[in-house]
């Protein structure tokens, strides 16, 4: 896969986005590093771990627990400021970090093996001390022979979720892992699955493919005894269509040993690319529910046991199309995470890097909503996104974000586009009544909450894969140039200062335990 030439893409990128190929390969000298020191016990999991992508079921980008978080730091060499601690990772790092029990996990490839003996192209996931960041141990995975469905030095791009003493993530083979925590104590420096399940075998039959290219990466869930995931089933990059469309697309699994309890295909047929987004969790009126992203643009609500549909809401317009071909078409489909926020979900559409940059949709959710009991549907009538209008009456739409200018949407003066609010891999931190809301073109925009009104809008001057993080009054947010800008939380733009990372930023940072620990796919490093 490559990327083609979106508007401010940093040539220097050297990284890839969990559902795309690598766009170019970073220059890293090879290096091996010191092996792992004598572990020593953990202290238990602690109130202000990050055990998850979004560090919570309901997935939102935003940390109310930590304090005295850094505004000031420098990672150049010769120059370096604020870093308690770095750890070398591999030259591309997509999954994580998580913090749980006094370990770091992080998903990488072997650009800079720690094992002299285990070389080329591989996944890895690996294990550091929270303490000094030094390395435990790691599980490596070969790659799958098609490399259409197993993109080129990607490695792991799964965001690991830890349960108590045991790791969840899914492997660039499309196998959902459960691990120790621990490792494995009879092989120092190596990590013990304890089971794992092969999507792409019989019964299940996952492709994870692509228009482009495909890449099995989810951020697994773990709500009470199960593991949900968004499987990545996909398109054949030949013919554009679903290779498998009844295989499933949304799955949960039960965590202890690894068997699915239930499944859905939706959207089959309808699968317009990939799947790569990750699950959400709420509870509702005392029922839990889960929260799938959608690779036909949709947005599906199951009941957590047993798999039942409770909602769905279409997250385009009726009257758009989706095009294969990078840059054009209108529809979209869900590779942003959905959030879920006091009764609403939130979420905006867009499509996998490689299709460059497009009109987009941000959506307020409310799911209390009661759907029509044949339909399921809480979307909107007749694209008419006035949540106000009598034939939304039943919607769940709360607002509306973006869509092509028109007369009742006019077009402010300079702006450079057709549109108000492009296409999105981001997901949104909400907090203190404020929509943080990042997009692929790199605008970061700042809305209220409950009406949806645009308070400000910043420029970061280059491509976004991350998304905007909010901690103690602050809203971290990473641009592919290497930046790391660092945002004064509210509803004025304000920068507090732009901090250069060396690196693209692809993904958020993560903070836990009065530490902030930035990842740039190079290095982690801990911020205090």
């Amino acid at each position: 896969m490559t990327f083609p030439p979106a508007r401010r893409l940093a040539p220097s990128a050297g990284v890839v986005l969990a559902v795309a190929a690598p766009i170019f390969v970073a220059a890293v000298l090879p290096r091996v590093a010191s092996p792992p020191p004598a572990a020593a016990a953990p202290p238990a999991a602690a109130a202000d771990d990050c055990p998850m992508f979004g560090g919570a079921i309901a997935r939102n980008m935003a940390n109310t627990v930590e304090k005295d978080m850094p505004d000031t730091w420098s990672v150049k060499k010769g120059q370096e400021k604020g870093v308690k601690k770095s750890a070398v990772l591999g030259g591309t790092a997509y999954g994580g970090p998580v913090v749980a029990g006094g370990r770091i996990f992080v998903g990488t490839n072997n650009d800079q093996p720690r094992d002299p003996a285990v070389t080329g192209d591989k996944g890895v996931l690996m294990c550091f001390s929270a303490a000094d960041l030094s390395f435990q141990w790691q599980i490596v995975h070969d790659k799958l022979a098609n490399s259409a469905l197993d993109a080129g030095d990607t490695g792991i791009a799964s965001t690991p979720c830890v349960d108590g003493d045991r790791l969840y993530y899914v492997s660039n083979r499309c196998e959902l892992v459960c691990a120790d925590v621990a490792g494995d104590p009879a092989q120092k420096g190596k990590g013990k699955i304890v089971w794992s399940l092969d999507m792409m075998k019989e019964p299940l039959k996952v492709y994870p493919g692509g228009i482009e290219g495909g890449l099995a990466n989810c951020s697994p869930l773990v709500l009470d005894d199960l593991v949900y995931i968004v499987t990545s089933n996909g398109v054949d990059g030949n013919t554009e269509k679903p290779q498998n469309p009844n295989a499933p697309s949304f799955l949960a699994v039960n965590k202890a040993d690894g068997k699915p309890v239930w499944s859905s295909n939706l959207p089959g047929p309808n699968i317009m690319d990939g799947q790569w987004g990750n699950p959400a969790a709420a509870e509702v009126d005392g029922v839990k529910e889960v929260i799938f992203p959608g690779g036909d643009g949709w947005l599906y609500g199951f009941e957590a046991k047993k798999g039942d549909l409770l909602w769905k809401f279409d997250c385009n317009p009726k009257k758009s199309e989706f095009k294969p071909k990078a840059g054009i078409g209108t529809r979209n489909y869900l590779v942003a995470t959905p959030v879920f926020v006091d009764g609403k979900v939130y979420i905006g559409v867009g499509r996998e890097p490689d299709a460059g940059p497009g009109v987009g949709h941000l959506w307020c959710i409310d799911i209390t909503k009661k759907p029509d009991p044949k339909t399921k549907d809480l979307s909107p009538v007749n694209d008419d996104f006035n949540p106000k209008s009598p034939v939304n009456k039943d919607s769940g739409l709360v607002w509306h974000f973006g869509g092509m200018y028109s007369p009742g949407n006019p077009k402010p003066a300079g702006a450079d586009r057709d549109y108000s609010f492009g296409r999105t891999v981001s997901t949104v931190a909400v907090h203190d009544g404020l929509v943080y809301a990042a997009e692929l073109d790199g605008f970061l925009h700042c809305l209220d909450a409950a009406t949806g009104q645009e308070l400000w809008v910043h420029d970061l001057g280059g491509g976004v894969w991350s998304s905007p993080y909010y901690v103690d009054g602050k809203v971290y947010m990473g641009v592919d140039n290497g930046d790391l800008f660092v945002f004064a939380a509210g509803k004025e733009d304000k920068v507090l200062n732009k901090i250069e990372m060396q690196q693209s930023m692809k993904v958020p940072p993560v903070a836990a335990n009065g530490v902030l620990y930035v990842n740039n796919g190079l290095n982690l490093f801990a911020i205090k």
